[in-house]
């Protein structure tokens, strides 16, 4: 609690114990998953991959990738959080030192789970973390609340692993990657180093989606650099602070951006989905961009009938620019104006159906998805961005920002997180209350809410 307030951390992480996961594993995987130390010395997830080059699963990759483009985490254990991520006696210790209540738990090596080519060993992953957390939070029920993951890389078992996790496992919620990497079409003998992507909101996957609103759950999610999964800017960038900087934004900015435009929350209006571990800072410029280019460019724009000026004001326009002393400026004005306005190319006669960018969404201003609660992000006790979201935003600011610690991971504040996060601002009272637990409710619905003690909800 912080001054009578409910308090959950939303995105909270575990740093899974490889010794006991493996043990999840089904014992035919069990020796294409183990740890290494590279060349730095960091510790890296050894993971023994379908080859595309050799046709065999002797493709030896680490995770997070050490080195090169889109490079992934070094030196990433926190000295406060490492033991508590790793073991839960110690988490809810800081838990209660730091007035959370509630961890809703992520993976770590987990993140990297859609990105493994071998589907059936990517399956095999998924479903022995499942396992794994479940049993691992079990005792503590009342404080860490798991989330599942699921394999994108074969949507069936990805909508059966889902149903799993909430009717026998008991989970809140599943994560989800942003996208899963696919063959470049340009490249595809370069595979994966060279990759494009597949989004979440692609038509394969909405049978996810779906099963996430039958089920009245949230998706959360959620990437990780070093991933082989695209990450926009970040996969162009060597060094880990600036993949770090880049790679959680992009992923979760493309995500939510191909969510809304390819019709995803149209299609699924009470689908809730969470773009964690990316901020929140950025949410109104990325939110009016939205809203501008669907006024401009969907809801009033016909490409049918684009405009052209006439040839008598455009020879006009060119007679005060070069001089009327030009004899052939009325013949050259003509030859130019044809030439970029050519008669046999009459769009009015064209019937291509890309000349409709996102005609479907003419009727919905993408704002409307925020408003209607389908939209959430995250920010961590060091985030000034809440404090800025209702200017920025309108009252709908107030409900999109969920409070996360990122216990576990390095950059994860544990000191004080709770009270700094507090304290950005002098938020009146229901603003704050949402923002350390009312938006985390929302987001993860009533699932969350009543598997809450009685004495929680008296403060939710």
């Amino acid at each position: 609690m912080y001054d009578g307030l409910l308090v959950i951390d939303a995105d909270a992480h575990k740093i899974e114990n490889p010794l006991i996961m493996r043990d999840y594993l089904e014992p035919e995987y069990r020796d294409r998953l183990g740890l290494v130390v590279d060349s730095l010395g960091d510790q890296r997830a050894r993971v023994m991959d379908f080859n595309p080059a050799t046709g065999k699963k002797d493709f030896m990759r680490m995770f997070p990738q050490p080195q090169g483009f889109g490079k992934g985490g070094f030196r990433n254990l926190h000295p406060d959080t490492t033991l508590g991520a790793l073991f839960n006696q110690r988490r809810v210790e800081h838990m209660d030192q730091e007035g959370v209540d509630v961890q809703v738990i992520y993976g770590t090596l987990n993140l990297i789970f859609s990105s493994i080519l071998d589907k059936d060993f990517g399956v095999a992953l998924c479903k022995a973390y499942n396992s794994y957390i479940a049993d691992d939070c079990r005792k503590y029920s009342d404080r860490l609340k798991p989330i599942g993951v699921l394999p994108l890389q074969d949507v069936n078992e990805a909508v059966a692993e889902m149903h799993r996790c909430v009717n026998e496992l008991g989970m809140i919620g599943v994560a989800v990657a942003p996208n899963m990497p696919i063959p470049h079409p340009k490249a595809p003998d370069a595979f994966p180093e060279i990759r494009a992507c597949k989004t979440i909101s692609h038509p394969d996957f909405h049978p996810i989606l779906q099963a996430a609103v039958d089920l009245d759950i949230a998706l959360g999610v959620h990437g990780g650099p070093g991933s082989y999964m695209v990450g926009g800017i970040s996969d162009y960038t060597e060094t880990f602070i600036l993949t770090h900087i880049f790679v959680q934004r992009n992923q979760q900015q493309l995500a939510l951006a191909r969510m809304v435009f390819d019709g995803a929350f149209e299609k699924f209006p009470t689908l809730r989905v969470g773009f964690l571990e990316g901020g929140c800072g950025w949410l109104p410029d990325l939110a009016h961009s939205f809203h501008e280019h669907w006024e401009k460019r969907i809801r009033d724009f016909d490409p049918k009938h684009p405009y052209r000026p006439s040839l008598m004001e455009f020879t006009k326009l060119l007679i005060q620019e070069r001089g009327s002393n030009n004899v052939n400026i009325i013949s050259q004005a003509k030859n130019l104006f044809d030439l970029m306005w050519n008669a046999q190319n009459d769009p009015t006669k064209i019937d291509d159906a890309s000349l409709y960018e996102h005609y479907d969404l003419r009727h919905r201003d993408p704002l409307e998805y925020f408003e209607r609660g389908q939209i959430f992000t995250s920010f961590e006790s060091d985030d000034p961005g809440p404090a800025y979201l209702p200017t920025a935003m309108g009252e709908i600011g107030k409900h999109l920002a969920c409070f996360s610690g990122d216990y576990g991971h390095w950059d994860g504040v544990l000191k004080n997180c709770v009270k700094d996060a507090a304290e950005v601002t002098n938020y009146d009272r229901q603003h704050l209350g949402l923002l350390l637990g009312g938006n985390a409710l929302a987001l993860y619905g009533e699932r969350l809410r009543q598997s809450l003690p009685a004495n929680q909800m008296v403060h939710a």
